[in-house]
């Protein structure tokens, strides 16, 4: 089985603070369990802080934006507004040969 099933839509999730960094800190716990949490569902693929540190980037994997978007409700950042999200939604026509064993 495919790692990312053809499927499945694929999702650029970039995040912005709109708060200091401080303020992010004391969130970044809550918002490290809310990862962890869809890293365990196979929701998400990768993430981590942008350079500089200004945001965030997730890369996700689900069968529709509003689904996606239901998931990012509960993330901490969000519901705390710590962060504006944009989604880029697309189709993985190319793959690198290890995401489809």
């Amino acid at each position: 089985m495919a790692l990312i099933p053809s499927e499945q839509n694929l999702f650029v999730v970039d995040l912005h603070y709109v708060v200091s960094i401080d303020e992010i800190e004391s969130a970044l716990d809550a918002h490290v369990e809310f990862l962890e949490d869809n890293f365990a569902s196979g929701r998400f693929i990768a993430s981590g802080p942008k350079i500089p540190r200004t945001g965030g980037v997730i890369i996700a994997m689900a069968p529709s934006r509003i689904e996606l978007e239901a998931i990012l409700e509960s993330d901490p950042f969000k519901q705390n507004g710590l962060a504006d999200y944009s989604i880029t939604e697309f189709r993985a026509s190319m793959r690198a040969k290890q995401l489809n064993s």
